[in-house]
């Protein structure tokens, strides 16, 4: 009964346009990818699909970090932080992230997960008790959306970006704890919180600002300290989650908050206490990859990833221009993710394997990581690409659009 079960719910997905496949790539992280899929050879594929925003996955030096790390502390942790796991290496990177985030947070204190999801859940069920509301933005990441239900906190949710709204919900909140919680840099959107407008909501009315910040930590803000620095934000409301497997190019997740804070993470977040903890030797590459972020190179790979984004926006905007009959939508973002709006489920997956044909690899999103009618191509930049990848990514899409308008005519 199961598996007829689950066997019709696949075909059903698959009729609807919405079966994921998995590609496996051969070669490190970077624009350039070795990539199969199907049992089929492997090809050379230019890829716009990463959050490898720096480049710095296959950077060599973290790539000697990283072995220079399993030398000195092994190949694994061995047990939870609580028990043996909690290494050296895990030490001072949370030191040096709390020294790395004390500008915008008083006292601020950091701890380390294994990934982002694990440090949302952990996060919305240790400060999310029956003493708490939540209040949160409709387009946060799932990792949010799943750490507030399974929170003993009621939730409230706001349409995206809607500030009246979610003012009216806290004027009428009753409990003495009230969690705002957002993405900083909407993953689906590429879009940025209005983390201003919000932390003056939160000062306003006795209240605490989360924010996800996985897209954002490494990209934005001075060396790249993410997006509170960006908009010049210092306040003890502040509770900031990063992610270290995105812009870092390594793996795992963080908060930091006020020191009070991060001690009750430590005694009761249930997805820190009850894992093994990440091998050190993540852990001191990290150190690595923050010094890098925070240094010159680290400020040129910015200003390379803005390039390209001015670049692929202006390129994208003239080819829309041209042919508004096609419908296609360049949504409104600034940063290294770049959505382009197609509408339905079988057009975005026929505008990816288009570009596919041509050796791009694009990802086709769609519902329910996005809302039905919504579907996209979600390209995403790193600062490893170059002005002639963009150029070849844009003349991909003219292509694409030029055949589609043919079969229309």
């Amino acid at each position: 009964m199961l598996i007829a079960h689950l066997n019709h719910q696949l075909h059903e997905r698959e009729a609807q346009g919405l079966i994921r496949q998995r590609r496996i790539t051969e070669s490190p992280s970077g624009p350039h990818q070795r990539v199969s899929r199907d049992n089929q050879p492997a090809r050379d594929l230019l890829a716009f699909c990463s959050n490898d925003y720096l480049g710095l996955a296959n950077h060599p030096v973290l790539v000697q970090a990283l072995a220079d790390g399993a030398r000195q502390f092994g190949a694994g942790s061995g047990a939870s932080h609580l028990i043996n796991g909690h290494s050296r290496a895990h030490a001072a990177l949370e030191d040096e992230l709390a020294a790395w985030l004390s500008p915008c947070i008083p006292q601020a204190g950091a701890l380390s997960f294994c990934t982002g999801y694990m440090a949302n859940l952990a996060l919305l069920t240790a400060l999310g008790d029956s003493n708490a509301t939540i209040f949160a933005d409709k387009l946060n990441h799932a990792s949010l959306i799943d750490g507030a239900l399974l929170a003993k906190a009621p939730m409230q949710r706001y349409p995206h970006g809607n500030l009246a709204v979610l003012a009216r919900q806290l004027e009428h909140c009753t409990t003495p704890i009230k969690l705002i919680v957002t993405d900083a840099v909407f993953s689906m959107d590429g879009d940025l919180a209005d983390l201003p407008a919000l932390l003056a909501l939160a000062e306003r009315f006795d209240a605490w600002l989360i924010v996800d910040d996985a897209h954002g930590f490494g990209v934005l803000g001075a060396q790249g300290r993410g997006s509170l620095s960006h908009f010049n934000l210092r306040s003890k409301r502040l509770v900031y989650m990063g992610t270290l497997g995105k812009a870092a190019g390594l793996g795992g997740a963080f908060v930091a908050a006020h020191s009070t804070i991060i001690d009750w993470l430590v005694q009761t977040a249930r997805p820190y206490i009850y894992t093994t903890a990440a091998p050190p030797a993540i852990a001191h590459a990290l150190r690595e990859s923050l010094h890098l972020i925070g240094s010159e190179e680290g400020n040129q790979r910015r200003t390379q990833l803005q390039q390209l984004i001015a670049q692929l926006r202006i390129g994208l905007t003239t080819l829309i221009e041209a042919n508004p009959t096609l419908g296609w939508q360049l949504m409104a973002s600034s940063t290294a993710i770049q959505p382009l709006l197609v509408g339905d489920n079988a057009a975005a997956l026929a505008l990816a394997a288009a570009l596919d044909a041509q050796d791009l690899w694009v990802p086709a999103i769609r519902p329910p990581t996005v809302p039905v009618g919504t579907a996209r191509l979600r390209i995403t930049l790193s600062a490893a690409h170059t002005a002639d990848d963009v150029q070849r990514l844009i003349k991909g899409l003219t292509q694409a659009a030029a055949n589609l308008i043919g079969a229309k005519a």
